[in-house]
């Protein structure tokens, strides 16, 4: 597997979150994705909750390729960017162990400045150094 930083990964991947321009934004998920990438959401407590009542042992989202991928960044970006007025950072931190690459992130208010949310990613990586499989955890 090729050389990577960590941190630069993760920074990397919290701005295709931000980038306001379309096609720059499917430039990053090309650049950042395996082209058959998944991105896999562990929903809020809320979420996960109806689906339980509703009989579902467990509930992920899944999002995989880029048309896939390059949609859901999408609206992460028109609610939580542009209707809520956050940002998204990497926290300090970002560690690899061989093909795994773990950080942490936050939402945080364009504003203020005031830290509002944030998350744990763990990433997969490919041989090249892309994102095969991303695991997001929103609260943790």
């Amino acid at each position: 597997m090729i050389e990577i930083d960590a941190q630069q990964l993760a920074d990397r991947y919290m701005a295709q979150w931000t980038t306001p321009d379309a096609t720059e934004r499917r430039t990053a998920i090309e650049l950042l994705w395996a082209t058959d990438g998944v991105h896999v959401l562990q929903p809020p407590a809320e979420m996960r909750q109806v689906a339980a009542e509703l009989g579902f042992g467990h509930s992920t989202l899944e999002a995989q390729g880029y048309d896939a991928i390059e949609n859901r960044v999408a609206r992460g970006h028109e609610r939580f960017v542009e209707a809520q007025g956050f940002a998204f950072r990497a926290r300090p931190g970002a560690v690899r162990l061989h093909g795994l690459v773990k950080f942490g992130w936050e939402a945080v208010s364009a504003e203020t400045g005031d830290v509002v949310g944030g998350g744990l990613n763990i990433l997969v990586l490919d041989d090249d150094g892309r994102i095969r499989t991303d695991y997001m955890f929103p609260g943790a």
